[in-house]
């Protein structure tokens, strides 16, 4: 039997994540190392590697709590606009194997850049446990 991914041993409780919302099939928290302030990942209950191993009512579940999360960022960061972005496999860069989408909240002084510029420039080296902790509450305070 394989071990348990880091996102099922988060799902678990084994490993402490900054929630920003869960339901049906599907649970959000923000990612460690950020791209940008609010960079959430939306992953599905069901741990599978791919999109297509989801089932149709699985896949609508995640994709319904992409759209809650979007919301909550909306409520917290004052935008409707996103960078949503799916690594489906190793090939494309998925780095943890269990399906997650990442969900970037945009704003006019984020310059604007796409997910691929973003993405070896990572500002954030260490996690700030405190800052995304405090974050996670304040975005789920609106929820």
């Amino acid at each position: 039997m394989a071990e348990p991914t880091l996102f099922e041993r988060i799902l678990s409780g084994e490993i402490p994540s900054h929630k920003i919302g869960e339901g049906e099939g599907w649970y959000a928290f923000l990612d460690i190392f950020p791209r940008r302030e609010g960079h959430t990942l939306v992953i599905p209950t069901t741990p599978v590697q791919r999109l297509a191993q989801l089932g149709e009512r699985e896949r609508s579940q995640l994709m319904s709590g992409v759209v809650e999360v979007q919301t909550r960022l909306s409520n917290h960061f004052g935008t409707t606009d996103f960078t949503v972005l799916v690594h489906d496999g190793p090939l494309a860069g998925q780095e943890v194997p269990h399906v997650h989408v990442h969900v970037l909240p945009r704003t006019e002084d984020d310059d604007g850049s796409t997910l691929a510029a973003m993405w070896p420039s990572n500002p954030y080296s260490n996690p700030d446990h405190q800052a995304l902790a405090s974050l996670a509450a304040n975005i789920t305070m609106g929820a």
